[in-house]
């Protein structure tokens, strides 16, 4: 049970998206990443759904997650193969509340909650800024582009975030697929859709 938590709390911490994305209609040109900035930017109110795999030195899994970000406040919903049925982790600037077939736990940062119950963190915070190519602010970071000048690969906080495809959803250009990885950790991201959402909409059951 130990270490079906685990998985189950990285994979959740995370974060993530669906089973194969669709291809766009219309192709990638040059200039469109540069004229979609400020509007990238202001996009925080979304959700998405998708497929998420982790693989370490000694395991490898997946799971289906609905992600719904909301401002600072955000919702994961997991579920999959892991036979626990689903576990939600719930968070923004009061607090974060991880909820699974094994208890309920709560801490004031994901960092910290990650901290407790793994012995070890990741820069969770900047998660939401990643998932629609930009980084994280304050943080150094450094950025690698393709010919059309996209995000290509970005290092920041010690991990390699690589664009492998791009989809279109509200008029903009967002990640589809995405590697991380981190020394021995690498998650695969795989968004089967974006759904731009009201600021004014009630929250997901």
């Amino acid at each position: 049970m130990r270490r079906l938590a685990i998985l189950t709390l990285s994979l959740l911490l995370l974060g993530g998206c669906a089973s194969q994305a669709p291809t766009p209609e219309t192709p990638r040109e040059t200039g469109d990443w540069a004229a979609q900035q400020s509007h990238l930017k202001a996009f925080d109110h979304w959700r998405l759904a998708g497929k998420v795999g982790l693989r370490t030195r000694d395991d490898a899994t997946s799971a289906n997650l609905d992600w719904t970000q909301r401002g600072a406040d955000y919702r994961m919903l997991i579920s999959g193969p892991f036979g626990s049925g689903r576990s939600v982790l719930e968070g923004g600037p009061d607090g974060v509340v991880l909820t699974t077939g094994d208890g309920r736990y709560e801490a004031d940062t994901p960092e910290r909650l990650m901290e407790r119950q793994l012995g070890w963190s990741l820069p969770v915070s900047a998660l939401d800024d990643w998932i629609r190519g930009l980084p994280a602010p304050v943080v150094a970071h450094r950025m690698t582009r393709d010919d059309l000048g996209f995000p290509e690969r970005l290092r920041q906080a010690g991990w390699t975030i690589d664009y492998r495809a791009w989809t279109r959803a509200d008029g903009l250009w967002l990640p589809s697929r995405v590697v991380m990885t981190f020394a021995d950790l690498r998650a695969t991201l795989v968004v089967n859709a974006w759904h731009p959402e009201d600021e004014d909409a009630t929250r997901a059951p």
